[in-house]
């Protein structure tokens, strides 16, 4: 009879450890998780979804996260669009969890991808950098600048000095 007892003493605190076992993976697991998570998959967690960014000269972008990719997110309000890198952004709010794993076309899209893309299009364009506004037009995007046509003549950003560039 007391080895009933005694077994049945052994099984519960082998399920008490399991429990306790269990719950520390879980906690891992979690940790590991929010661990791998970058900002842009936060980004992406929230499209179609509002969001505001204070970038690195303390102006703020806020609207309807429309797209992102790993370098870069658009934000639209209305028909307003403001496209910022992720090396811009000071500060964000309101980021939910992680989205799903980024697609192979999201992980490949570059700031150069988009650039060029606007280039392309021809669009009048606002270019917010570390040293003002410029209006005009993409012409040229190299590999860590773009040129753009302004009334004043042609000037050249390197992309670490870009904020965003707004649709005109």
């Amino acid at each position: 009879m007391r080895w009933d007892d005694l077994f049945e003493d052994l099984q519960a605190q082998f399920a008490a450890a399991e429990r306790v076992v269990d719950d520390v993976r879980v906690v891992e697991l979690a940790e590991a998780e929010v661990a791998s998570t970058s900002f842009s998959d936060r980004w992406r967690a929230r499209r179609g979804e509002q969001l505001t960014l204070r970038l690195r000269d303390g102006s703020d972008r806020s609207g309807t996260v429309v797209d992102v990719a790993t370098a870069w997110i658009v934000i639209g309000t209305g028909e307003r669009r403001s496209l910022v890198p992720r090396h811009a952004v000071a500060v964000a709010w309101s980021l939910a969890g992680a989205a799903p794993e980024p697609s192979r076309v999201e992980r490949a899209l570059g700031l150069g991808h988009v650039l060029r893309a606007l280039a392309h299009e021809g669009s009048a364009v606002v270019l917010h950098t570390l040293a003002g506004a410029h209006r005009g037009r993409l012409v040229r995007v190299g590999a860590d600048h773009c040129d753009l046509i302004t009334v004043a003549g042609t000037i050249t950003v390197p992309w670490d000095a870009l904020l965003s560039v707004d649709s005109a």
